[in-house]
């Protein structure tokens, strides 16, 4: 009987419940079944094999006589093999006691250290003699169970020095050690291994509820920004569309403009060109009347009543620069500047918006100057909410207390401005995860983090509230002030502070940065105000300090 006659050409193994096709190749019938389901269901179905198509599908009825003899071929002692299937290839275990080709192993003995082939191995079914011994599946270890002291298998375990023994060593090296048989100590260890793995399940199953909720976050993010790009089509559409209707609108009323004023120059024309008959006319009479010869006649035709001051009111044009529409669009020209202007600030607020959609995975925390970059954000200060002896530059990226400058008037009349303390506010809200540097020079400056709570702020500088946490940058130290309290920090100094905030995660972190960032100090809380970024010089009279927000690129 050979095994391979009898195995299915779908799986690759012993026929279960074989099944005959008409054309007469046999199958298992759960292998020709998901065979057939997979194929085109137009009502034909073939055979794997000879490609034979049956309409309708054959019932399938199982054939009792293979079921039979695939039973038999699977009773151990009886179940020979081909010879390609018997012998020990370079991957397989073979068997110990063959001499010359070996054949595989089918099981091997814990007791005997030996792999067996099915012809070796049938003395330990025949004969009570190996009742005691303990068979498993074939393995290449044996040599592992025996001590390389004493050659004796190993079945003691020392929990001394955590290792299997001999009874040998366990007479002698371990005399006066703790040590257990190996089968007991390996139901002591399965039960341990068997928490963890029901830890380990639990933990898959854990995982595996995650990833479907992320699959559904998965959706609902393609949804929401599949959304978000036809809202943003749609909006940006109208709003060209509305810029297109104004311009439409603006040539009508550019040529409308045109034809008056074109109007307007004709009809002067058209007087000037009359005008200029009439004077050629006159200039004509006149010339012929100084040509005549007889005096009486002339002296009569003189004192005809030439009205030349009729046309002393006419207009009289100067030569000079004519404008046209120049100032129209000149006019055009700073209304596109405002707008594009308009747009960058606001498109800044609704790309920190993009960047700040509320996923539910957690966010991973930057490690990495590289990876706190991705983070950045370009700020400007508030100029609404300086205070007037402290000045701003650099396009208000800077602020300094320098002493040259004059009590900065332009500034005090704004309602938000702080007044008592030396500080001003960021102009931009920190939405979503954000990174900022702050660049100083000269000594004595806060760099703050603070809700936009200004009657409170300005009764005191930042930190020293519950609504503002800062970092306090001395010439040779750091510290951290909050609620009143203050904190001596540790850390190299430097010119350059870095500030990451995450305002959902409820972190804060302030860094020293130079050739690398090294953290000064993190908090972690719960914030429940939107947050702004606020700077404070402290006053002084003999030393000049300015602090920008760096463009980071």
């Amino acid at each position: 009987m050979d095994q391979e006659k009898l195995c299915c050409s779908v799986c690759l193994d012993l026929l279960k419940k074989p099944v005959t096709l008409p054309c007469g190749h046999n199958y298992c019938m759960s292998c020709i079944k998901v065979h057939w389901d997979k194929e085109d269901p137009k009502g034909a179905y073939s055979c794997p094999q000879c490609r034979k198509v049956f309409a309708p599908r054959p019932e399938l009825v199982k054939n009792t006589m293979l079921a039979e003899l695939v039973e038999d071929l699977k009773t151990p002692g009886i179940q020979p093999a081909s010879a390609d299937l018997c012998y020990a290839g370079p991957e397989d275990i073979s068997c110990d006691v063959c001499t010359g080709k070996k054949l595989k192993a089918v099981k091997s003995c814990l007791v005997c250290l030996v792999s067996y082939c099915e012809q070796h191995l049938q003395p330990h079914y025949d004969s009570s003699a190996f009742d005691s011994h303990k068979l498993v599946k074939p393995s290449n270890r044996l040599k592992g169970n025996i001590c390389s002291t004493h050659n004796e298998v190993m079945k003691m375990f020392c929990h001394t020095d955590q290792k299997c023994i001999c009874y040998v060593c366990c007479v002698n090296e371990h005399n006066h050690h703790n040590t257990v048989q190996v089968e007991e100590e390996r139901k002591h260890r399965q039960k341990d291994l068997k928490l963890i793995l029901q830890k380990i399940q639990q933990r898959i199953q854990r995982r595996v509820e995650e990833a479907k909720v992320l699959d559904k976050e998965v959706e609902g993010i393609k949804v929401s920004a599949d959304k978000a790009m036809k809202d943003s089509e749609t909006i940006i559409n109208q709003l060209v569309s509305y810029i297109k209707e104004k311009g439409t609108s603006l040539k009508q009323q550019i040529q409308l403009q045109q034809k008056e004023e074109e109007s307007r120059v004709i009809e002067l024309q058209k007087k000037l060109e009359q005008e200029i008959t009439e004077l050629k006319k006159m200039d004509e009479e006149l010339k012929q009347l100084l040509h005549t010869e007889d005096n009486t006649e002339f002296l009569l035709s003189y004192s005809l009543p030439f009205k030349l001051n009729d046309y002393t009111d006419s207009p009289s044009f100067k030569m000079c620069p004519v404008k046209y529409f120049e100032d129209f669009q000149t006019a055009l020209l700073e209304i596109r500047d405002n707008l594009k202007a308009i747009l960058a600030q606001e498109w800044r607020k609704i790309t920190l918006t993009v960047r700040s959609v509320d996923v539910l995975l957690p966010q991973s925390k930057p490690k990495t100057r590289d990876e706190f970059l991705k983070y950045s954000c370009q700020l400007t200060m508030d100029s609404d909410t300086v205070h007037p002896k402290i000045f701003l530059s650099n396009q208000n990226r800077s602020v300094s207390n320098t002493v040259q400058h004059p009590t900065n008037d332009f500034y005090f009349h704004r309602r938000d401005r702080f007044s008592n303390q030396q500080q001003v506010l960021s102009k931009e809200s920190l939405i979503g995860p954000c990174y900022w540097e702050v660049e100083m020079k000269g000594r004595g400056l806060s760099v703050a983090v603070t809700y936009k709570n200004k009657n409170n702020l300005d009764q005191s500088e930042f930190g020293s509230n519950n609504n503002s946490w800062a970092l306090e940058c001395y010439g040779d130290c750091y510290k951290f002030r909050h609620n009143k309290i203050t904190t001596s920090l540790s850390g190299p100094l430097s010119s350059k502070v870095g500030v990451y905030v995450d305002p959902r995660a409820g972190i804060l972190s302030f860094y020293s940065v130079s050739d690398t960032m090294a953290l000064l100090h993190r908090v972690q809380t719960t914030f429940t105000e939107p947050l702004y970024a606020g700077l404070w010089i402290w006053k002084s009279f003999w030393t000049d300090t300015t602090a920008t927000f760096n463009e980071i690129k």
